[in-house]
């Protein structure tokens, strides 16, 4: 008996493991056992989702009527019942009924849809326009008007390392959580202008109906109008590189109030973290700034150990072509990247600090501390070389 308590006492612990690890649904994102589309919070989402059951329904009507009446036929019409075929040669009333019913049904799918496409491109008259493009691997938001106008930043991916590397358990946003999210006003129509800097990127968010490629050199645009205050999700649609999988994408809809309270504060820390190229920085006040830059943009190919992906992406950690080497060769290369290599341009990314910082960090770290010349750059000495 004692045995059998002990039994059921594991059974009911791991029973209790399972439903408190269980998945639950994403808040702003997919829901657990998700079939249908998303409900959506934007008049676009709705229609979507009216044409998608309008459709559905008038294709599984002709489903069930053309393989109902084969079968029928089949089953109550066949040979060995003694049926004899009718005989009948160009029936006007037929041929008219299969021509003008199959064309009345096309009308009938495609104006509501036709409505729908054109809503969609239709981005005149604006409340706020938000610039979004597509990095390797990460989006970035330039605000061009509204309270907002001049804010601009990175987001990237916010989910653990230890998550992604299974050393720790996974929560409910996993790879769908970033650390700045797009803000904007509830009800108010939204304009967004992609483009990318590298490759073709998408920007979508299923809860409003919206999917657009960001384009290297073209400026697409798209818009959206959320009816309810959330934050709402989407990934990049576009397979993008090595790390496609890790640009989430999250919208923040906030009351018009708190969005101008957002804008505010964003402004005043963007004034007060202003970079000062011409100020001569620590070497330790590199280093350290220089990790979090190299954190948040260098280390999905160089690795936070330095060693890179042999064969696509070379180890920083004892290089001595750039590294270990006077600086200007390695100010160069983060300045204008390697064309036909998977090493970018990050001149429109980072201002002079951050990159200064990030070099300084990588002639510092690991193995490479006092083995190379120039384990110092300073904002000035990139500035000199833009």
């Amino acid at each position: 008996m004692k045995k059998l308590r002990g039994l059921l006492g594991a059974g009911a612990l791991l029973l209790a493991g399972v439903a408190s690890a269980e998945v639950k649904d994403m808040p702003g994102g997919p829901r657990v056992n998700q079939l249908n589309l998303h409900n959506g919070v934007t008049e676009i989402s709705h229609d979507i989702m009216w044409l998608h059951w309008m459709m559905l329904i008038i294709c599984t009507i002709i489903f069930i009527g053309v393989f109902g009446t084969m079968l029928y036929s089949i089953i109550y019409h066949r040979k060995s019942r003694g049926v004899v075929a009718s005989k009948f040669h160009e029936s006007t009333t037929i041929e008219v009924a299969w021509t003008v019913v199959p064309f009345l049904i096309v009308i009938g799918m495609a104006l509501p849809a036709t409505r729908t496409v054109v809503a969609m491109k239709d981005t005149s008259s604006p409340d706020l326009t938000v610039k979004v493009t597509g990095y390797q691997w990460k989006w970035g938001y330039d605000y061009l008007d509204g309270p907002a106008a001049g804010v601009q930043f990175l987001s990237n991916l916010k989910t653990p390392v230890e998550q992604i590397q299974g050393k720790a358990p996974k929560d409910d946003l996993y790879l769908m959580e970033v650390d700045k999210p797009m803000v904007v006003p509830v009800n108010k129509k939204i304009r967004v202008i992609l483009t990318a800097a590298d490759v073709i990127h998408s920007w979508g968010v299923p809860e409003f109906g919206v999917k657009q490629d960001a384009i290297p050199g073209f400026l697409r645009d798209t818009w959206f109008r959320a009816d309810k205050i959330g934050t709402y999700r989407g990934q990049c649609y576009e397979l993008c590189g090595k790390n496609h999988a890790f640009m989430p994408i999250a919208v923040k809809v906030v009351s018009e109030q708190d969005y101008e309270k957002w804008a505010a504060d964003q402004k005043k820390a963007l004034a007060s973290a202003a970079d000062d190229p011409n100020k001569k920085w620590t070497k330790d006040e590199l280093v350290a700034r220089g990790k979090e830059v190299f954190g948040a943009n260098c280390v999905a190919c160089h690795q936070a150990n330095g060693k890179g992906i042999p064969g696509t992406f070379p180890a920083l950690d004892g290089d001595k072509k750039f590294v270990l080497a006077p600086m200007k060769g390695q100010i160069l290369t983060v300045l204008n990247g390697h064309p036909g290599t998977a090493m970018q341009a990050w001149r429109n990314q980072l201002n002079d600090v951050e990159i200064a910082a990030a070099i300084t960090y990588t002639r510092n770290a690991w193995g490479n501390a006092g083995k190379g010349p120039d384990p110092v750059v300073q904002p000035s000495d990139v500035k000199a070389l833009r």
